[in-house]
């Protein structure tokens, strides 16, 4: 069993990154854009709905919103340019090549941009 939790853990981190991708692919669609760089930021991004330390539900919102958001994104998404870009995903991870400093500023950005205008709003 807990294998396969790992397995699965592993396929949804390949499915993010081959979303990541998708998100840069001038053939999919600009609303499946939208949507898969919405599940990617919520993915990668440190700052939850429900905050992890609140026992259970903390991690049901990553067991439960990211999967679902990967569902519904890649039904928009062609089938074909879906698996290429997880194609590509599989083949960086195995020689260690997925993470990305960018990717991580870029989300620390965004979070830091609506929590200002969050303040921004309170003030």
């Amino acid at each position: 069993m807990i294998e396969r939790l790992r397995q699965r853990a592993r396929s949804i981190k390949r499915d993010t990154y081959a979303l990541y991708l998708a998100c840069r692919d001038p053939r999919v669609p600009w609303y499946a854009k939208v949507c898969a760089g919405a599940v990617v930021v919520y993915a990668l991004s440190p700052i939850d709905l429900i905050p992890d330390f609140i026992p259970v539900l903390g991690y049901l919102d990553d067991l439960i919103l990211v999967p679902v958001g990967i569902v519904l994104v890649r039904r928009m998404i062609p089938p074909a340019i879906l698996e290429e870009h997880r194609a590509t995903a599989i083949a960086r991870f195995a020689v260690g090549r997925a993470a990305s400093w960018a990717g991580a500023a870029l989300v620390i950005t965004i979070w830091a941009g609506i929590a200002g205008l969050v303040l921004w709003q309170v003030v």
